[in-house]
């Protein structure tokens, strides 16, 4: 059972690093992939990585109440992942 769930896990990953590698337009086998660049090998790990832990920017509007038709822009990095 546990040997089961990993090879579907592994599986599911593979896919997952396939996907990733098309869309930074590494060309990647399955298999051994020695022969590539420590830039393409990064630029698939940095893709993942953009998928699994997406970094939202959220801008806001307010009026100061302080002021009248003074705005106020607000600016907020909120990261989110599994």
């Amino acid at each position: 059972m546990k040997g089961e769930f990993t090879q579907k896990g592994r599986e599911a990953m593979d896919r997952f690093k396939m996907e990733a590698a098309s869309e930074v337009g590494v060309n990647l086998s399955s298999g051994y992939n020695g022969d590539l660049t420590s830039r393409q090998a990064g630029s698939i790990g940095g893709q993942m990585v953009k998928h699994i832990c997406p970094e939202r920017q959220y801008t806001f509007k307010r009026k100061n109440m302080r002021k009248d038709g003074h705005i106020l822009h607000i600016l907020v990095h909120v990261q989110t992942g599994i």
